[in-house]
Order: C-alpha cells, then sequence, then structure tokens
C-alpha cells in the first residue's frame, strides 16, 4: 500500500510535511517526498488530508463482558476505528469485573479478532471494593497495561499507596477515578446554580480535589506513574501542576466534553449532559484548556461511556452518568481547541497519540520508517455533522452539532478498518 500526496503530522517528531508512506506486512516501510509505485501496489490519494499515528484512546468502556446491550467489543472497535482511534485501553469495571487472570485473557482473546487494537487495564481491588488488592503482577504478566478502579474512587489512601507501590515496581500506571462519595448527594452534575434549578443538590467539585489532593501526595512519596482521570475542575489542574514542578510523575486526562461544555448543557440536553465527574462552570473549562496548552494535562481520552435510549430517558437523578465520544473526539478537539488557537495540531494530536503511546509502553503513536502502520488520514477544514452512530449506544450531546475534522480513513497494522 502506498499512500500519496498526504500532509504527514507526527507529534513524536514534532515534525509536519508534505510526502509518501508506503507499508509492507503492516509496517511503514518507507518515508519520503515521492515515492514511485509499484506495479500492482494499492495507492491511496491521500492529497488534501491530514495523515497522523493512529489515535490512541487511553480510557474506553466496551461493556464487555456484562453489560453488552450497551456495547461489546465489536461495535466499540467500529465506533473507535470510525473516529480514528487504532488503540484503545478498556476500564475494567465490567461483569465480572477484571480482578482475575480468567477474566482477562477472556476479553484479550475475544479482542483479537478486531481490527483494532484493544489494551485492558485490570481492578486494582478485587470487585472494586477498595479492600482486597488484586494479584497485580499475575494481571501485569497476563497483559493488563494498567491498573484502575474507575467508576468507583479508592477512598483508603494507605491501601492506594501500597497499590502505587506495587505498580511502580511493575512498571505500569495506576489511574484514579477522583470523586469523594461523602460530598456527593446527587452525582452527574455540578452542585451549583444549575443544581438548584434542577432542584438537586449535585456533586461539588470538592469531592474531586480532595482526592487530587491527596493522590499528588501519594504520587510524588511512592513514585507510581498516577493518572487522574477526566479532570473536571480546575483547582484539580492547579494541583496537578503544582505536584509536577515537585517532581510527582503526574499525568491527567482531559475529555472533550470537559474542554467544550459546562453545566449549563445540563438545562439543554439533560441526562445526555449528565457525567461522573460532572460538566462544571466556565471557569474550570477554561483552567482545563490552560492545562492543555501547558501540558499539565498531557493526554486527551474520550471516557466513552454507552448507554441504552431507555437508560438515558430516566429522570436526571435516576439516569446513569457518561456518554459516548470516540466517534466525534478529534473533530472536538479540532473545533474546540485547534481553531479557537489555544494548541496547535500538533499539541492536539501529541495528547492523542504518542503521549498515550509513552505512558502505556505501546508500540504505536509515531510515524517512522520500522514502526506499525497505524494511521489516520482525515481533513481538518471539512465541516460535518453527527447524525448517527456505528456505537450501539447514542447517548451524546454533541449529535446535530457542526464540526470541523472529519476522519476519511482509519488503517490499524497496514489494514484499511
Amino acid at each position: 500500500m502506498l499512500i500519496k500526496n498526504g500532509f504527514i503530522t507526527d507529534p513524536a517528531s514534532q515534525r509536519s510535511y508534505a510526502g509518501d508512506i508506503r507499508i509492507e506486512n503492516g509496517v511503514i516501510q518507507k518515508i519520503s517526498a515521492d515515492i514511485t509505485p509499484a506495479p500492482e501496489e494499492e495507492i491511496i490519494d491521500a492529497a488534501g488530508l491530514t495523515v497522523s499515528p493512529g489515535l490512541i484512546d487511553t480510557h474506553v468502556h466496551f461493556r464487555d463482558p456484562g453489560f453488552t446491550h450497551k456495547e461489546n467489543l465489536h461495535t466499540g472497535a467500529l465506533a473507535a476505528a470510525k473516529g480514528g482511534f487504532t488503540s484503545v485501553i478498556c476500564m475494567a469495571n465490567t461483569s465480572p469485573v477484571v480482578d482475575s487472570v480468567p477474566v482477562l485473557n477472556d476479553i484479550l482473546q475475544r479482542a483479537q479478532s478486531e481490527n483494532i487494537r484493544i489494551y485492558q487495564a485490570a481492578s486494582v481491588s478485587h470487585s472494586l471494593k477498595g479492600e482486597d488488592l488484586t494479584d497485580m503482577k499475575a494481571l501485569k504478566e497476563a497483559g493488563a497495561c494498567g491498573f484502575t478502579d474507575d467508576g468507583i474512587p479508592l477512598k483508603n489512601a494507605a491501601f492506594l499507596y501500597t497499590a502505587m507501590e506495587k505498580a511502580k515496581e511493575l512498571g505500569v500506571p495506576v489511574s484514579l477515578h477522583e470523586e469523594d462519595p461523602s460530598f456527593i448527594k446527587n452525582n452527574g452534575v455540578n452542585h451549583g446554580p444549575i443544581s438548584d434549578q434542577l432542584g438537586i443538590y449535585g456533586s461539588p467539585s470538592i469531592a474531586e480535589e480532595s482526592l487530587v489532593a491527596r493522590d499528588c501526595m501519594l504520587a510524588l512519596r511512592s513514585g507510581a506513574s498516577v493518572v487522574i482521570q477526566h479532570i473536571s475542575s480546575g483547582r484539580s489542574v492547579e494541583l496537578v501542576r503544582m505536584f509536577k514542578s515537585l517532581g510527582a510523575d503526574l499525568h491527567a486526562e482531559a475529555t472533550p466534553h470537559h474542554f467544550t461544555l459546562t453545566d449549563e448543557a445540563v438545562l439543554k440536553y439533560g441526562t445526555l449532559a449528565k457525567m461522573n465527574p460532572p460538566l462544571r462552570t466556565e471557569d474550570d473549562r477554561q483552567a482545563i484548556i490552560r492545562g492543555l496548552a501547558d501540558g499539565t494535562i498531557d493526554i486527551i481520552a474520550t471516557d466513552h461511556a454507552p448507554h441504552s435510549k431507555e437508560e438515558k430517558e430516566r429522570s436526571i437523578t435516576a439516569a446513569p452518568s457518561g456518554i459516548i465520544g470516540l466517534e466525534t473526539s478529534l473533530a472536538l478537539g479540532i473545533t474546540s481547541l485547534v481553531r479557537p488557537g489555544h494548541l496547535t495540531m500538533l499539541q492536539l494530536l501529541e495528547k492523542m497519540t504518542v503521549n498515550p503511546a509513552k505512558l502505556y509502553g505501546l508500540p504505536s503513536g509515531r510515524i517512522e520508517e520500522g514502526a506499525p502502520a497505524d494511521l489516520v488520514l482525515f481533513d481538518p477544514e471539512e465541516k460535518w455533522t453527527p447524525t448517527e452512530y456505528v456505537s450501539m449506544s447514542s447517548n451524546s450531546p454533541f449529535t446535530g452539532w457542526e464540526l470541523y475534522g472529519k476522519v476519511k480513513m482509519t488503517i490499524c497494522g497496514g489494514k484499511v478498518v
């Protein structure tokens, strides 16, 4: 396969240039200004398109096993490919929980038949109860790429510190969902004027900030690689910035919904704007954008969280939290961050490719000879409107939005997917 006339954008080398890419046996074989096609070679004309490393999402919920009426490995992989993602990391809050080697093996074995690279995180604690540590060594050896009880915070600081020490020893990240439930009366909606209008108390930002402060300190003391997931509060961003400056091996994820929307979206979109942690204020949104711009937040992840239409049609307090995100993520990054001038295209793609690959030790995330041929071709200027999804679920507030940046082709392991 030969990709001709593309605008190659490679955050790993911090270079953007016009060129051709030859792919052989699933690997980038040659990159040059003008490669002459071989007889019978498949040619893809990428004129007018950006060619970047395939996107990597460090935080998705494919709901498999246990909740496959919302999503499964196959439909999740299709949604990922549609959005330009060639690698994803699935969270462990399935049923059964990914807290044992047999459950992990089952998922990884089934994932091999999909056309993208599906990695799996294991849980920190058995049954997500935050009490008994999983056999992290055995799970890592069986293929777990990291550890997280995502969806549920780890309330016991000493327990988490032990887990961090083990993760450091194993050389893998621990990712943390930071919401202290003792502060929260109704999850999914920010506590403030909007929740007051809805007649509920909501989830105040201190629920996140208190755990972020604690866990930044634990990260500093343990030396572990720690990820603050789906950061939502400006004060949390400041905490991560400060502890990074002190030497902590900290990373932070921002979701497209947290850098695009505020809690006012709940009034317009109802349960489609309900998520954990919740959308917060415009000041928080701007602080997240500043954190992305200065590198405090080094990863953009979707927290792709499918739910059925029936579930999301319940009341604001009864509906589950979360939205889908794989098919709109790149476009929201371009629309909300690149076009207004907050980030360059290289900076955006850095947080969606090479940074996630480095953090989790993945082979992809760069365009260089000998690297896996995981690529996405997209038109950053093309306007489009999401109306339907290949995901099994459609719980997104961005349906009907006019977005910039259309994925044209996703290539994983040298195959168009």
